[in-house]
């Protein structure tokens, strides 16, 4: 699978299996006509002609690439790694203090935080990395996996040029590879700010995801989509589906956040390379959990600086729940008081990492998606980091 993702995460992929197509079709009806045989015929120039469709979209898809990527040009600049190339992009003065580094959730692009980005390179150097696939980077290698992404994003800060120490903020599961990078290399990390970090123990021991699953299964077929030409605007005309209601509000509060940076980022994002590396992460999150390399235990940051900033509760739980429990969810259900349980601790985990770890509550009434919510509260939290760092540890050494 992981050559085939490999062979999908380039743009001329579609083209290539049109080819073969019409090769395959090709020699179907020239044996067919040797052998005067009616019914391979037939199936040979429907081959054919199916191959000639497929090789448009994809003739098409590698031409919409070129006129995006024209409208678009790399915002920072392209770090080679090893052999492939991350977009990174780093402004703002640090002033002797620490520059911040910023990860959004899932597999995104960094300018998913764009808005954080903009607010803060004025105070302090803020950067934000595409992680392969994502943005402007190049595909990378495969499987996408949490060690790995540790490394390139290490390697993209050192061969930009960038020195810590950083402070590490990132949002669900940016949250947590934000954590592995400062686990494996904590003299890189001046703190760490968990935004509603993926907890760990949230993908081991937690019932099925069937949001994960969605997101797998998304990621595999629209891959194919964009080989062949069948791009967002057109795929949603053509198979519309209705997302829970809250996911659509966070969806129009993401693009009002961030505004052009958001139509650039789609942009660029629709294509296979994109989600052949966001399938690859999901696997990661739906194999059964994480393991031992991905996982930040309690004590590993030592005395690290760790900021967990999260809601007191997750507010989008009747609507996960009723996904998990299979529409069966009510309040008064026992099952459905365990997993709210569950879902609120297995996120304070996150507290025992570091002996000098603080909880930050986000504001009432505000979900996992709060730094599109209230993006204002991250700034003023990110500001209260950057001041304790900058302060002598033994006077306002953070504490729970």
């Amino acid at each position: 699978m992981n050559y085939l993702l490999s062979f999908m995460s380039h743009d001329w992929s579609g083209l290539v299996i049109a080819t073969v197509m019409a090769i395959a079709g090709g020699g179907l009806v020239f044996w067919s006509r040797r052998g005067r045989r009616r019914s391979p015929l037939v199936v040979g120039w429907i081959v054919i002609a199916g191959s000639g469709v497929l090789a448009a979209g994809a003739t098409y898809h590698l031409v919409r690439v070129a006129q995006v990527r024209a409208e678009h040009p790399v915002p920072g600049k392209l770090v080679d790694v090893g052999g492939y190339r991350l977009h990174l992009l780093a402004e703002g003065d640090a002033r002797g203090g620490p520059t911040v580094v910023w990860m959004p959730g899932g597999h995104a692009g960094g300018f998913a935080l764009y808005h954080l980005h903009a607010a803060m390179r004025g105070e302090t150097r803020s950067i934000l990395i595409d992680r392969p696939g994502s943005g402007w980077s190049d595909p990378g290698p495969f499987p996408r996996t949490t060690p790995r992404e540790v490394a390139e994003v290490v390697a993209a800060l050192r061969n930009a040029g960038e020195r810590g120490p950083f402070v590490f903020a990132g949002h669900s599961f940016g949250g947590l590879l934000l954590a592995n990078i400062a686990r494996r290399h904590p003299e890189l990390a001046a703190a760490v700010v968990l935004l509603d970090a993926t907890p760990p123990d949230a993908l081991n021991y937690a019932p099925p995801n069937p949001f994960i699953d969605d997101m797998f299964r998304e990621a595999t077929v629209t891959m194919f989509q964009r080989a062949f030409g069948l791009h967002r605007e057109l795929a949603e005309r053509l198979f519309p589906r209705q997302e829970p209601a809250e996911f659509a509000r966070i969806s129009q509060l993401v693009k009002l956040r961030l505004g052009d940076a958001e139509k650039a980022l789609r942009a660029i994002e629709d294509s296979p390379r994109t989600y052949a590396a966001n399938r690859s992460s999901f696997e990661e999150l739906r194999r059964g959990g994480l393991g031992y390399e991905e996982t930040v235990y309690d004590g590993d940051l030592g005395d690290m600086p760790v900021y967990l900033v999260a809601p007191p509760r997750m507010a989008e739980f009747e609507t996960v729940a009723k996904e998990v429990l299979g529409g069966k969810a009510t309040p008064e259900q026992r099952e459905t008081i365990r997993l709210q349980r569950f879902y609120t601790l297995t996120r304070e985990r996150y507290m025992d990492v570091s002996s000098r770890s603080v909880r930050v509550f986000a504001p009432d009434g505000s979900g996992h998606n709060f730094p599109y919510e209230h993006p204002e509260f991250v700034i003023d939290t990110m500001r209260r980091v950057l001041r304790d760092v900058a302060a002598p540890a033994d006077a306002t050494a953070p504490t729970r």
